[in-house]
């Protein structure tokens, strides 16, 4: 077993004050953070089912040969062009450290190659893709970094893993640990508002999926998939069956993260918002479910991967400190 985690001592989150609405937290990270897009080298990797999935690499010039390599895991219905994706490679890349992101099944521009796609509790293909990254850089530390779904992801992995994972730290960034009350949280007042924006992603690529298979496994139509009004309804006609779960609240309650935290043996940093309109309070682990290598932060403000600070003029973005500064921590000597 890993050594527990080092102390920390993380700077204070505090909101913009001009931003202290979690839903302008939310909306200004992902609208309005600076554009950091960086050249990067796409690599296609088989699955042992025949299908595939994409990484994309950011090799730094700078790198030395002790410096991580960090896996970036997106969020539901995301990819490189994710905020909080492209501002990670662009600190990676100012560190001088190699940087990749695994794009789950289906989420690189492109369908993949069978009816079924990702989830929240998909770590098959991301322990694949770690072993091999692990392969070919054997000497140097790895490390992990997940957002909101690929964060519940993450940490299930870790906890599956226990004292053989092969990362040396990992970070996961308002990961939705108890799913089936988070699925019923975006369901509710505002922040249906982002529900229909996922599951407007989420319909466009079963619809997909329905015309580039005849033989579709499920009874779906496209005006069923159309009809579905929440994550929670798609969740329980195409996500848990599709996957062999008997249905979504099955789903739910295998593939969250929280009940896989205890097990966890390497440093782990898990940032939640108290003001997340994407979660609900049901995520917060108790200290009682906590690993003692888990550093937990709960902030008062932040929205759903925002964490934006500073002046209008000169707006800042936490996670784009506090990521960094917990892997580096972590990996001193």
């Amino acid at each position: 077993m890993q050594d527990q985690i080092r102390p920390v001592s993380p700077p204070p989150f505090q909101p913009a004050w001009w931003l202290k609405h979690a839903h302008l937290q939310t909306i200004f990270a992902k609208y309005l953070s600076p554009k950091q897009r960086l050249n990067t080298e796409a690599e296609t990797v088989p699955l042992p089912d025949g299908d595939e999935v994409q990484l994309n690499w950011l090799h730094s010039k700078n790198s030395s040969d002790n410096a991580p390599v960090v896996i970036l895991l997106h969020g539901l219905a995301g990819d490189i062009n994710s905020h909080y994706i492209q501002a990670m490679l662009a600190q990676c890349h100012a560190l001088g450290w190699t940087a990749v992101l695994l794009h789950f099944r289906g989420c690189n521009g492109k369908p993949n190659k069978l009816p079924r796609a990702y989830h929240s509790g998909d770590t098959a293909d991301a322990a694949l893709v770690i072993t091999q990254v692990k392969r070919r850089y054997p000497n140097r530390p790895l490390v992990a970094v997940g957002y909101s779904l690929g964060g519940n992801v993450l940490l299930k992995y870790c906890g599956e893993q226990a004292e053989h994972n092969p990362l040396s730290a990992a970070v996961a960034v308002c990961p939705p640990l108890s799913l089936s009350a988070c699925a019923k949280r975006i369901n509710t007042g505002s922040s249906k508002l982002y529900q229909r924006y996922l599951l407007g992603r989420l319909k466009r690529s079963t619809l997909l999926k329905l015309t580039q298979f005849t033989d579709f496994p499920l009874p779906l139509t496209p005006q069923q998939v159309q009809g579905f009004s929440s994550i929670e309804q798609f969740d329980e006609y195409y996500t848990a069956p599709i996957h062999g779960f008997l249905n979504a609240q099955d789903y739910y309650q295998k593939a969250s993260g929280k009940a896989f935290l205890r097990h966890i043996c390497i440093p782990t940093l898990i940032i939640h918002a108290k003001d997340d309109p994407f979660l609900s309070d049901d995520v917060i682990p108790k200290a009682s479910e906590l690993s003692p290598h888990i550093h937990y932060e709960l902030t008062s403000g932040g929205g759903h991967v925002g964490f934006v600070y500073g002046s209008p003029l000169k707006p800042q973005f936490w996670l784009n400190q506090r990521i960094p500064q917990f892997i580096t921590e972590q990996l001193a000597k």
